[in-house]
């Protein structure tokens, strides 16, 4: 699976700022979804002790669930940490996750933001871009922005809003537990996006593609990190 926009990942802060800006204006924010049969989870985990880090994708099948497939990369970090700026750090790993994968995805979400984000183009976002493909970012914490906890029931929302815009929803997954923060990534609505992660969330707080990378990502660094 390859990318259809490429650009230079060697890029300084004010570069990287100003491309985030720029490839902002492709985000598309209706629904452009073909019938989706797999989704994929992505998770980057990083080494307490090194600069290696670990990228996972895992491609679950949209109706039971199930693993059809994972890829983990092992790699450098190559982007220094820099809030707003985490997908020039997290994408060049999953870009070879992506290139191993065979079973192609109709739909990626993320393990973090999409256009809930400073300039209104995180992870879910750059990724979509790239690929031109629905995604959605689905994060267990927000980045910025306002809202009201939803109702504790399943199901629950309430807009997440910075500056008078919507950019995202506070998401109830479960009864009775902490709320999640759903974005538009590209290629689908708000709520279409909120939908999505309902019914990938059939048991837990987090949808099942960001439980099954973040614990491969972080089976597979506990093994590095005990050699």
């Amino acid at each position: 699976m390859e990318p259809v926009l490429k650009h230079s990942w060697n890029l300084s802060e004010m570069d990287a700022v100003k491309l985030q800006q720029e490839l902002s204006l492709k985000i598309v924010k209706e629904d452009q979804l073909t019938k989706i049969n797999h989704v994929a989870g992505v998770d980057v985990a990083y080494s307490e002790h090194s600069d290696k880090l670990i990228a996972a994708i895992v491609i679950l099948d949209a109706s039971s669930l199930h693993i059809i497939e994972s890829v983990v990369v092992e790699d450098t970090v190559h982007f220094p940490y820099i809030p707003g700026l985490f997908s020039f750090r997290e994408i060049p790993p999953l870009l070879k996750a992506f290139k191993q994968i065979k079973t192609l995805p109709q739909l990626i979400v993320c393990d973090g933001q999409g256009m809930a984000h400073p300039r209104r183009f995180g992870l879910a976002s750059h990724l979509g871009v790239l690929f031109d493909i629905p995604t959605i970012g689905c994060g267990k914490t927000k980045l910025l922005g306002e809202f009201r906890d939803p109702e504790l029931k399943r199901g629950s929302s309430s807009p997440l809003v910075d500056h008078g815009e919507v950019i995202g929803a506070v998401l109830r997954t479960q009864d009775n537990v902490k709320p999640i923060f759903v974005s538009i990534g590209h290629r689908i609505s708000l709520a279409t996006a909120c939908e999505r992660i309902l019914k990938l969330s059939p048991k837990y707080r987090l949808p099942e593609t960001t439980r099954q990378a973040d614990q491969l990502v972080n089976r597979v660094l506990a093994d590095l990190q005990r050699e």
